[in-house]
């Protein structure tokens, strides 16, 4: 999802300096990182989204519920995904699709821009 897009669909709120877009951006990569590694193929992405929160479902093939394998470790070069889950979305969570798969989905509080804020400049017209 390109920052751009953050910004148009939710306007100073999603400016990707502010703290929830970027957390955004960084838990659909995790997310569909992990449904690739350790789920299959990856299925359906899906957005949603209202001024005030962002939704995101990713739905793979496997039916195995994520887990972590042990515990956070910073050192390691992978395994960080379910751990940015939980400290990252506001709510997170896995439903069952019996032998399909499974849908991963993840909410991210969208906070208003600070007020002051500069907009971000829209498109010009001569």
């Amino acid at each position: 999802m390109p920052r751009r897009a953050l910004r148009s669909w939710f306007g100073p709120a999603g400016s990707p300096e502010l703290p929830a877009p970027s957390d955004a951006l960084l838990l659909v990569s995790e997310v569909v990182t992990n449904a690739r590694t350790h789920g299959g193929d990856v299925s359906e992405l899906q957005l949603a989204g209202t001024d005030r929160a962002l939704w995101v479902q990713v739905t793979d093939t496997c039916p195995d519920r994520p887990r972590p394998h042990g515990p956070h470790r910073a050192d390691r070069s992978s395994g960080h995904g379910l751990y940015l889950l939980e400290r990252l979305a506001t709510r997170w969570g896995c439903v069952p699709r019996g032998r399909a798969g499974k849908t991963v989905w993840f909410e991210v509080e969208m906070l208003p821009a600070p007020t002051g804020a500069p907009e971000a400049p829209g498109p010009t017209r001569s």
